[in-house]
């Protein structure tokens, strides 16, 4: 159904093709998934059998890609349309109506289907992907998993036989990503539909393909093989293959149910260790005891202003800060001394809160309520924020959890209640006094980046916030050190984009930071990277408070996880507690050692270290 014959594809100015010698095949009733590191190429040879590379993308394409029989080095996107359905990363880019149900008609009318046949094929996609409450709402009220649903949905509606899909649950929560993908799976085992599909959330997706297609680096020829043999040599894995690794697992296990069944050793392991652990705790805590009685004991005249140990004794060591191990990677740990150099110099200071605020909390939301049009997003959300703190805003899409953020930033004006950062009423405050209180990365973190080139971005970040020349281009240095001062912010990766947003968000060294789906576009590297760079933001006081359906990210990052729900709070508690509680939202590694209360793979390492 799908063809590649050596194809190789350079873009302009480029010094090297984005891709080079890729040659593979999928039948006809596949699900095949596309993986590798960020800036291999995945997007271009999604591209390339859509026709936008190099109709639309421009570039040269060398090598043969067909698809149902067809060139698209002959056949354009329009040519293609009643063939391949196509979802990019950006659903924002493909819409053409004002409504949902408009949106899922739009493709058949352009098909000229008849009216009864789009009237009943819009009724059993609205069912599919639970979009039924939704079908009258404008595309512009709804989230961004929202939007990312009705995307899929308008592409499923003409009965395409090829659909090529690019980040398809890079938005959603993990009811929604499994109901899309069951959907997926159905049309695949059902109706011969034909499915490739690229996505950085391995642990979501890869149990649904029949095959796998490694591009393990840039320019390096592709590998297919089925999940378990690419899984074994791919240099991006999900964390229960990580943890298969780890245990020494044969064969790797792909999904949670095949971890587990295997797991039952490990768990013995991890059991004795911890009550290793705790015994330990308690003779050290014993003999501590023991040390004080003694000194009472012996001590002939207290020396209260004298704290110096008499002569012959060793004086006790500080208490060692003991956690458990559900206390998240993410606490703060000591900063890269470079990015706290950079955070610390030519900054303008933090504002003081003023004196309404407790010294010990950044941000406070009182009884927060907040209305759009018809729809009441927020009801009576309370949510304190102190320094060093990171949060992590989880719940299904729609849930508020943007709304949120937009109110403590000053984007949304609240109904009722009161939000305060820093002391400073957020939507009262004028942008110059608020970006030094609080700063925004959003979801598309091209909607911050305006410049033509990322010197021009540096140059305007460092103005808008008072800070020293070079401030933001240092910053920058340190997240990408590899990107030049002319590169235009369209032509880098999704998380090169976050990493410069993110920098021109810090250039005003806000003392809280707001991160909208940080990890979209992200592959597993990436996100090691950001994490690092939130840890180290932590441990210099900053509070950071992120919206993820990425529940990996909250075990390894988050000391808090707040669950909204229907625009209330449901859950507020320590990381473990609260995901380790919800099938929805624990981590892989949590639902493989169930009870056992492990969260990451990084954890289950250092203990059997």
């Amino acid at each position: 159904m799908i063809r590649f014959e050596d194809v190789s594809v350079t873009y302009a100015g480029a010094d090297r093709p984005a891709v080079q010698g890729v040659d593979f095949e999928v039948p006809e009733g596949e699900l095949v998934l596309l993986v590798g590191p960020s800036g291999v190429g995945k997007s271009t040879v999604l591209g390339a059998v859509s026709g936008l590379v190099p109709h639309f993308t421009g570039g040269t394409l060398r090598g043969r890609v067909t698809v149902a029989g067809r060139d698209t080095r002959t056949h354009r996107p329009r040519e293609l349309a009643d063939v391949v359905g196509t979802v990019g990363q950006d659903p924002l880019s493909h819409f053409v109506t004002d409504t949902v149900e408009d949106e899922l008609a739009y493709g058949m009318e352009s098909l000229g289907l008849a009216p009864a046949v789009m009237r009943r094929r819009v009724e059993e996609t609205l069912d599919l992907l639970s979009l039924t409450d939704l079908r009258d709402r404008p595309i512009a009220t709804l989230s961004g998993g929202q939007r990312q649903r009705v995307a899929i949905g308008s592409v499923l509606t003409p009965h395409p036989r090829v659909l090529v899909l690019d980040e398809p649950t890079s938005a959603l929560d993990p009811a929604a990503a499994e109901e899309v993908l069951a959907v997926l799976q159905r049309l695949v085992h059902d109706l011969g539909t034909t499915v490739l599909m690229a996505e950085h959330r391995l642990e979501r997706v890869v149990q649904y393909a029949d095959r796998l297609a490694l591009l393990p680096a840039p320019g390096a020829p592709l590998r297919l093989g089925t999940p378990a043999e690419i899984m074994a040599v791919s240099p991006v894995r999900p964390p229960v293959v990580e943890l298969g690794r780890l245990a020494g697992w044969t064969p790797l296990p792909l999904t949670v149910r095949d971890a587990r069944r295997q797991a039952a050793p490990l768990r013995e392991r991890l059991t004795e260790r911890r009550r290793a652990t705790a015994e330990t705790r308690e003779t050290t805590a014993e003999t501590r005891e023991t040390t004080a009685e003694t000194r009472e004991a012996t001590e002939v005249s207290p020396r209260p202003t004298d704290t110096t140990p008499p002569p012959g004794t060793t004086p006790l060591p500080a208490p060692t800060n003991l956690t458990s191990p559900t206390a998240p990677a993410g606490k703060p740990a000591p900063a890269r001394p470079l990015l706290t150099r950079l955070l610390r110099k030519h900054t303008p200071a933090p504002q003081a809160p003023s004196p309404s605020a407790s010294p010990s909390e950044v941000a406070v939301v009182r009884a927060l309520a907040v209305r759009r049009g018809r729809v009441e997003a927020l009801r009576r959300v309370d949510l304190t924020a102190g320094p060093g703190e990171t949060i992590a805003l989880m719940g299904r899409n729609g849930a508020g959890k943007s709304t949120l953020l937009g109110a403590l930033v000053g984007l949304v004006e609240p109904a009722a209640g009161s939000v305060r950062v820093g002391g400073a009423v957020p939507h009262r405050t004028a942008p110059r006094d608020l970006v030094r209180r609080v700063g925004l990365v959003p979801q598309e973190p091209r909607d911050l980046l305006y410049a033509d080139t990322v010197a021009a971005e540096c140059a305007a970040a460092d103005e808008d916030a008072g800070a020293a020349a070079g401030t933001c281009r240092a910053l920058v240095s340190e997240l990408l050190p590899d990107i030049g001062d002319d590169t235009h912010p369209r032509d880098l990766s999704e998380g090169q984009r976050l990493a410069l947003a993110l920098a021109v968000v810090l250039t005003a060294r806000p003392p809280l930071l707001l991160l909208d789906e940080p990890t979209r576009g992200l592959d597993y590297a990436a996100k090691a990277r950001l994490v690092t760079v939130l840890r180290a933001l932590a441990a210099e006081g900053h509070a950071i408070v992120l919206a993820t359906h990425d529940v990996e990210l909250a075990a390894d990052l988050a000391h808090r996880v707040v669950i909204l729900a229907d625009g209330e709070v449901v859950a507020d508690g320590p990381t473990a507690e609260v995901v380790v509680a919800s099938p929805s939202f624990a981590p892989q590694v949590a639902k493989i050692l169930a009870p056992e209360p492990w969260l990451t793979v990084a954890q289950v390492e250092k203990a059997l270290a």
